[in-house]
């Protein structure tokens, strides 16, 4: 809880309210700090394995003080300097007298702020993934349990045929696996910076070596090793190309488009009262109505995806306002847009997994929606079993378009239940196929191979795609209501 000075001051509620502990640490300024003197203290130990003169005495000085932060001095030097990375060279430096010359040795503010920065991506998503993929593996639950359930199907929100609730579940699983391959691929492509020099030459570290290429590309690629990249970028200007930001962005807001699709097809079936999200015991839909049961969890996606979405604007426009090497009109707008966009889809997440975890399906209120517009979706087949039965197809077609319109206008006009069925038995034109009603009429003969579709996409596309994420499974989520 905030105390009362905290009150005073604006508090995003992505960290206030909704985000989880250890995505709201990944941006912190704890973690970005911790971070800098890491790669300085990795930059001191490559240096000084090819060649340079630093000693292990700075090396260690500098690693027994890496968390050691003194926030409010660093807070002094950035308001005197008006350089954030020199105010927390200066403040590394008062705590390590010894290690204070070789500290930020031939350093940009890129080679901390950039490399900073695409650590905190990646660790971003490997917190997300094993999320996403909790909420798959309860929805493939879901899905098996409800593999077999006529339900009716919706196209432009009308029902034109039958599907199964485990099948409807089916389609947004698919959207989710393809946002983990998504995500794991912005991942994997993702580079160190490394070491690049104020304009992306190499220059200054070029000098320190006295012109030695070999040691100048070895001290990147130690770098790289060191924290925990498989390769660095080639190439850069002053900072990382700007299109990766693009390219992380771009599958955090995919994802958040699969969200709020999911999420509206719940409250669609809310709305139907098919289908609810949980409702706590003590839960209270409205201050007005106390009988209402609002899906507030799968609106909060929607509303949360939405400004993920949104956010996706902020790269696109970085990427392409950059001049040259770089310019600085980047930097303040990264510093809210990249953990904005983790903490949005860290929030969504876990209030899917919640809401995954406990869907209720009322397969009686399912059974009777089906009854009122069975009787339609069957006519093809009476009309089939007419003609088995030695009548002719358009004269049998013209009899059921007259009864199909009459129990039409019982339902529309005076709000009644379709009686189509009753119609059809009480004319005697019918009398052939009377005894084979109830089997013309048995809503799994309308769900086609929903069920056999549902299954072997489980065993053959989910499960697998779920298997490097199993040790993550159990883990149970906090939502903040």
């Amino acid at each position: 809880m905030a105390g009362a000075e905290e009150m005073n001051k604006y508090r995003s509620p992505l960290v206030s309210r909704y985000a989880s502990k250890e995505m709201s640490y990944n941006f912190s300024d704890k973690k970005k700090f911790i971070t800098w003197r890491k790669l300085w203290i990795f930059l001191a130990k490559a240096e000084k394995a090819l060649g340079l003169p630093i000693t292990d005495a700075q090396i260690a000085e500098m690693e027994s003080h890496a968390e050691d932060i003194d926030f409010a001095m660093a807070a002094e030097e950035e308001r005197k300097l008006r350089h954030d990375v020199m105010a927390h060279v200066h403040t590394f430096a008062h705590c390590c007298p010894t290690a204070a010359p070789i500290i930020h040795l031939g350093a940009t503010s890129c080679y901390v702020g950039d490399n900073t920065d695409l650590i905190a991506l990646r660790d971003g998503f490997n917190i997300l993934l094993p999320k996403l993929a909790r909420v798959i593996d309860r929805l493939a639950n879901f899905a098996e349990e409800y593999a077999d359930l006529p339900t009716l199907g919706f196209t432009h929100f009308q029902p034109p045929q039958l599907t199964t609730v485990g099948k409807q579940a089916c389609l947004w699983l698919q959207d989710l696996m393809m946002d983990v391959r998504n995500l794991e691929r912005a991942r994997d492509d993702l580079r160190f910076r490394g070491v690049k020099g104020t304009t992306g030459t190499q220059a200054s570290f070029l000098q320190l070596f006295q012109g030695d290429h070999d040691k100048v590309e070895e001290l990147d690629k130690m770098l790289t090793e060191m924290a925990g990249f498989k390769k660095a970028y080639l190439v850069t200007g002053q900072t990382y190309n700007c299109k990766v930001d693009i390219d992380c962005m771009s599958t955090l807001a995919s994802l958040g488009a699969s969200v709020q699709k999911i999420c509206t097809d719940i409250r669609l079936l809310a709305n139907l009262k098919e289908i609810e999200e949980p409702f706590e015991k003590e839960q209270i839909g409205s201050s007005a109505m106390p009988y209402k049961r609002n899906p507030m969890r799968a609106e909060r996606c929607c509303s949360l995806a939405r400004h993920l979405i949104a956010l996706m604007d902020d790269p696109l426009q970085t990427a392409s306002v950059q001049w040259l090497e770089r310019t600085l009109d980047d930097s303040a707008n990264r510093r809210i847009s990249l953990p904005e966009s983790f903490l949005t889809a860290d929030i969504i997440l876990s209030t899917l997994q919640n809401i995954t975890e406990g869907l209720v399906v009322y397969p009686k209120v399912i059974e009777r929606h089906i009854r009122h517009e069975l009787p339609f979706m069957a006519t093809e087949n009476i009309i089939m079993a007419i003609v088995k039965a030695g009548g002719n197809r358009q004269e049998c077609h013209e009899k059921i378009r007259v009864l199909s319109q009459e129990a039409a206008a019982v339902v529309k006009q005076e709000g009644g239940d379709n009686d189509l069925l009753a119609r059809i038995q009480r004319d005697p034109y019918f009398a052939p196929i009377l005894g084979q009603l109830d089997a013309l009429l048995d809503p799994k003969t309308f769900i086609g191979r929903a069920p056999q579709q549902v299954k072997k996409f489980l065993a053959e596309e989910v499960r697998p795609l779920l298997e490097p994420y199993k040790a993550n499974m159990d883990v149970k989520v906090e939502l903040v209501l």
